[in-house]
């Protein structure tokens, strides 16, 4: 991985190697994960996590899944390899990564007429994935950091470096590639509750390469914002609207509001994969409920009176007119987002259909 000594995921042929994220910062643990279930499980309970992420280890969770079905004939194979997509797709409703890797993985799936051939191809596939994710966030963090100043603060929330993403990160890529060029930068991160990535993850990949950062929670973002403490805020995204409306970690669309509030620039980092042109707004994201005991306690310990009823929604929504531009491999994209989106995915996949002409 770009210039870090960890990997968030890695395929061995037969099994999957995750960094268990819920472990971190306390223990860096690596998991052998040898089946479907487990890798889907893994996803669940966000012992890998952040959306490019996510899509690659439910690629590999598909290519292991099919590798351990038995069936002779094409058509039960299949049918039994949509039973695992299906179950895959079923661990993290909102990341739009994840569907955009099981959409890949059925297309190869039906590219051959033997099942050997076909868990080959499915193993491939995941493999570009894997690299296209990784490549993706390298390309976008060079267009991004020319977005931050030398001496600038920049804000963030949740993580999305290297864990999150198998490659170099993508708001966090930017900051780290800023920092790479001799930026003479500083962080700002919030903790993000209920989970703490901020905190957790955010935090650890920032010391690891040596980046100021200064921690706060996540109410004390206005404060800060008003100050004028921060030069930009930058966050990730885990589903983005054909209009440019950004899913991310909820309080990412508080943090917008504010930024606009007080004249700050507030950008959105992801790759092409996150885009969802299938829905016309953020209105159509199905936002992922988890569970409330994550918000009741912290770490192991009970936070709140027995009893206590509370919601936990793991993302919010972001219009996008509150954002200043969108961040991507493909450059950078401003508003009218609706046009400049489309362009722009379609010029990409003209361009991808190109080269598997030529290599083809």
């Amino acid at each position: 991985m770009t210039g870090n000594s960890y990997q968030a995921i890695k395929w061995l042929g037969n099994k999957v190697i995750i960094l268990d994220q819920s472990r971190l910062p306390g223990e860096e643990v690596y998991l052998e994960l040898a089946s479907y279930r487990s890798v889907a499980a893994a996803i669940k309970e966000m012992k890998i996590r952040g959306a490019p992420a996510i899509g690659v280890a439910g690629a590999y969770a598909i290519a292991l899944g099919a590798s351990q079905i038995s069936a002779y004939h094409v058509e039960d194979f299949l049918a039994q390899l949509e039973v695992v997509m299906n179950n895959v797709a079923a661990t993290r409703p909102t990341a739009r990564n994840l569907f955009t890797s099981i959409e890949r993985m059925r297309h190869a799936s039906r590219t051959s007429q033997n099942t050997g051939q076909i868990i080959k191809a499915l193993v491939n596939e995941a493999q570009r994935i894997h690299a296209g994710e990784s490549a993706a966030t390298e390309d976008l963090s060079r267009f991004g950091a020319d977005l931050i100043g030398e001496g600038d603060t920049v804000l963030t929330h949740c993580n999305t470096g290297p864990l999150a993403t198998t490659g170099r990160g993508t708001a966090l890529g930017i900051i780290l590639k800023a920092h790479d060029t001799g930026k003479k930068i500083r962080v700002i991160a919030g903790e993000t509750r209920p989970l703490l990535q901020g905190a957790r993850l955010t935090a650890w990949e920032l010391k690891k390469a040596d980046v100021p950062i200064t921690l706060i929670t996540d109410s004390m973002a206005g404060y800060f914002l008003h100050q004028g403490s921060i030069d930009c805020v930058i966050i990730g995204a885990d589903r983005i609207a054909a209009n440019g409306d950004t899913a991310n970690k909820v309080g990412s669309y508080s943090l917008a509001v504010l930024a606009m509030e007080n004249g700050v620039p507030f950008y959105v980092a992801a790759p092409l994969s996150t885009i969802d042109r299938s829905l016309a707004s953020g209105q159509d994201i199905i936002i992922e409920e988890r569970a409330p005991e994550e918000v009741t306690c912290c770490q192991g310990s009970i936070i709140a009176p027995e009893g206590t009823q509370a919601a936990n929604p793991a993302f919010d929504i972001t219009p996008h007119h509150y954002i200043s531009a969108l961040v991507t491999e493909k450059g950078i994209i401003r508003e009218p987002y609706q046009e400049t989106i489309k362009e722009t995915v379609i010029m990409a996949d003209r361009n991808s259909e190109q080269d598997r002409s030529k290599t083809g």
